[in-house]
């Protein structure tokens, strides 16, 4: 299961190789590479059906708990279905609504990477582990939704979807990290049993709010909503793959999966209810006034990922039941639309509702795939969109006090969810062809049969509900830890739940009907934006700008003098501070030696070099002064027998000297010194901040010396590093790696010397 998980990565690498020998048409061949990953799981479907999961593992850091563990049970192989089955569509139908595309193998590439990194969050048993796929999701759906980087508009939506994303995947991580910290426990099939434990924590609520900010940017929950339908930017297959069936789909994913483990508290349940009903409402009433193809679907996207949010925090036996099927049902029926969409703007150039109809006469089974889709967003009998309805009725009808509340919420999203699906995928077929679409011709099989397989799906499964049951029976095992107890079943008889499916088809058709989409009508809408929690975010994220280039420009103002002045000041009031709060010196003079006369000769060349360095009006000879006094130094430690430390003085200094010499080669030779006040305030911070450490190093002296460390060094030097110099197997054994990371630094700043010295500027550039 490592190699599945990872091919989608080695693919992404091989990519550009691939694509040389199959340009063209013939880069339909890459969609046998899901399609074989695709029946890879659907071969564990009779296995997970009867009730087993598989596991395996492999070490990764185990001294963090950190292991490459990947889990397969009813949830996950639902998703790694989705992920497989709906991906071979995407890479068939690519390969001619991309035909030609000079950056092809970049986005099979990124497809690809995208792939591998939702089939790990899908997999993954570990918790951090599925953290980095995690992320991982967000990075190459950042390239997916930028793909046509010379768009502005594209530019800008992929790094508002990496923003918010990335920032609910750091949320997300100190969750996990919490949990882990918490119960010792990283493997997440181990953690359900831990699920009392956890809540009955002083951390619980913290946990819940960095797994729900995790969870709500992810899968576009209000307000973190707005990146979604920004992200339409993307080319048609992304839409489709990452914003209907899979990357939003990780957020619902997260939560399902912690639903046995952090699931069942009021606080889970109550949050969940009232972020998805918000959101489901909010955003099925927006989808109605769009006018955008895309637009329309995105809306009704984030419409549908509330409903799943809803259902999963009813929480209920029903309510998950709901919630896996509706998975399904989602997936089929908006891959569909957004498929047919793509084919709509490729051969009419539009995705304006105003503007389209009659298509259906020159386009056949795309309106066939089409119409079967938007049957099922309806929840018309005999589509499987239809069972999903009635299962989401049934679960706020049982939902206890507020479940009258929560029909009327789920009746108001239904109806409003129809209208948006039939004008998408009816609205556009209907009606009289006009004639600037005369020419409009249907596209090659490649583009016309994934939507339509996807779109008849939806409908085979409708009328032949007990095909889905062997997959949907371990997703409801998932979800309750229990075995299932349910059939899918068309008819229910005459009961409120077919009363209510019935309603919603004749208020959604209804307002179908007498809506008019028109630009008037958007406009009206579009006023309100000022209030949209993105047009809020948006005047945040601006005031933050503003406010970091002034602060930039007060602190960050160009002269080295002035970032010395406030580090130092900074400093200062900081250790002024700590004196405040009473630092209790004392000086055991007894264990101080003599003052000896070269010591005393050392300290008087010292100062009188320091002297020079600051009374000096020439750069050159403040740079030996200050050598001076380096040399100084390493005359101390010659003093206190401590040679090495001498030679690395003198080497450090004499190279120090040699480089200012160098960058200052150029400079004129004489300083111009700054005037009196200037001198006078550097004078006194300066001394000011001289006392605060000596005073510092007083009190450091008093201070009970601990050698444990030093005293494992000394010991363990010969025996582990084989060194007897202690110093060196420190640095080079027991700190090798900071050592390594230190010298790469001198090296990086060692080479920009070194480009500086170099540069040779042209005179339009000197100015």
């Amino acid at each position: 299961m490592l190699l599945v998980v990872f091919s989608g990565f080695i693919m992404a690498l091989g990519m550009p190789f691939i694509i040389r020998r199959l340009n063209g048409t013939r880069s339909a061949w890459i969609s046998l590479f899901p399609f074989v990953l695709f029946c890879y799981f659907l071969g564990y479907l009779p296995q997970v059906s009867a009730g087993n999961t598989v596991k395996t593992s492999w070490e990764w850091v185990p001294s963090l708990g950190v292991g490459l563990d990947f889990h397969l049970d009813g949830l996950s192989l639902l998703f790694t279905l989705l992920i497989t089955g709906i991906g071979t569509l995407v890479f068939l139908y690519t390969s001619s609504y991309l035909k030609g595309h000079v950056y092809l193998d970049r986005f099979y590439g990124y497809l690809s990477l995208f792939m591998g990194s939702m089939l790990g969050v899908v997999l993954a048993d570990n918790i951090i582990t599925l953290f980095v796929f995690w992320e991982l999701t967000s990075i190459s759906s950042f390239f997916l939704i930028g793909f046509n980087n010379e768009s502005d508009a594209s530019r800008k939506s992929a790094l508002t979807a990496l923003t918010i994303t990335g920032m609910g995947g750091l949320f997300l991580l100190a969750g996990m990290v919490a949990i882990g910290a918490l119960t010792g426990e990283y493997q997440i099939s181990n953690l359900s049993a831990l699920g009392t434990e956890i809540q009955g924590s002083e951390w619980y609520g913290l946990i819940l709010i960095l797994f729900f900010l995790g969870a709500f940017t992810k899968s576009a929950q209000f307000p973190f909503h707005f990146w979604l339908p920004g992200a339409m930017k993307a080319p048609t297959p992304v839409s489709t793959y990452l914003h209907s069936a899979t990357m939003v789909k990780a957020g619902i994913y997260i939560l399902a999966r912690f639903t046995p483990i952090l699931g069942g508290d009021g606080y889970w349940n109550s949050t969940l209810i009232v972020v998805g009903g918000v959101t489901m409402v909010y955003a099925a009433i927006h989808a109605i006034f769009r006018l955008d193809l895309k637009s329309i679907l995105a809306y009704s996207t984030i419409s549908a990922l509330g409903v799943l949010v809803f259902l999963l925090g009813i929480g209920s036996e029903e309510a998950l039941l709901a919630a896996g099927v509706f998975i399904l049902v989602h997936a089929l029926y908006k891959a569909t639309l957004f498929l047919v969409t793509g084919i709509v703007d490729h051969e009419t150039g539009t995705r304006d509702i105003t503007k389209l109809s009659g298509l259906r006469h020159v386009m056949k089974p795309v309106g066939i795939a089409a119409l079967f889709a938007a049957l099922s967003n309806a929840g018309v009998p005999i589509t499987f969109g239809f069972i999903g309805k009635d299962l989401i009725y049934e679960a706020t009808l049982h939902a206890g006090s507020l479940g009258g509340v929560l029909t009327v919420m789920a009746l108001v999203t239904n109806s409003a969810l129809l209208v948006a699906g039939f004008m998408a995928g009816i609205k556009p077929f209907w009606g009289k062809l006009p004639s600037a679409f005369q020419q409009v011709h249907l596209p090659v099989w490649s583009m016309w049969f994934p939507p339509l397989l996807l779109g008849s799906l939806g409908l085979v499964f409708g009328v032949i509900p007990s095909l889905a049951e062997p997959l949907m029976g371990p997703v409801f095992t998932s979800l309750t830890l229990e075995q299932p107890a349910f059939h899918l079943k068309v008819w229910h008889g005459f009961n409120t739940v077919l009363l209510l499916s019935g309603g919603t088809l004749a208020f959604g058709i209804g307002v179908y009907l007498m809506l008019k989409p028109s630009e008037k009508l958007f406009a009206n809408v579009v006023r309100l934006e000022a209030l949209s929690p993105q047009s809020l975010m948006g005047g945040i994220a601006r005031g933050f700008v503003t406010f970091a280039e002034k602060w930039t420009g007060f602190f960050q103002n160009g002269y080295l003098r002035y970032y010395l002045i406030t580090i130092l000041s900074f400093l200062v009031i900081l250790l002024g501070y700590r004196l405040f709060l009473g630092v209790e010196l004392y000086v055991n003079t007894g264990m101080l030696s003599e003052v000896t006369l070269y010591e005393a000769i050392i300290v008087f060349i010292m100062a009188a070099a320091i002297f020079f360095t600051v009374f000096s009006k020439s750069r050159l000879t403040a740079v030996a002064s200050l050598g001076v006094v380096g040399y100084s130094f390493c005359l101390i430690f010659l003093f206190y027998s401590a040679p090495d430390l001498a030679m690395t003085q003198f080497s450090i200094d004499t190279l120090t000297v040699i480089l200012f010499v160098l960058v200052l080669y150029n400079l004129p030779k004489y300083l111009k010194l700054s005037d009196n006040r200037s001198r006078v305030r550097d004078g006194i911070l300066s001394l000011i901040f001289g006392a605060l450490i000596s005073i510092l190093t007083l009190e450091v002296l008093n201070e009970t010396v601990q050698k444990d460390i030093s005293t494992y060094y000394a010991e363990n030097a010969y025996l582990l590093g084989k060194g007897k110099n202690v110093v060196n197997v420190i640095l080079v054994d027991f700190r090798g790696f900071d050592t390594m990371v230190e010298i790469t630094v001198l090296a990086i700043a060692a080479l920009g010397v070194f480009s500086l010295l170099k540069l040779r500027l042209k005179s339009i550039e000197k100015e």
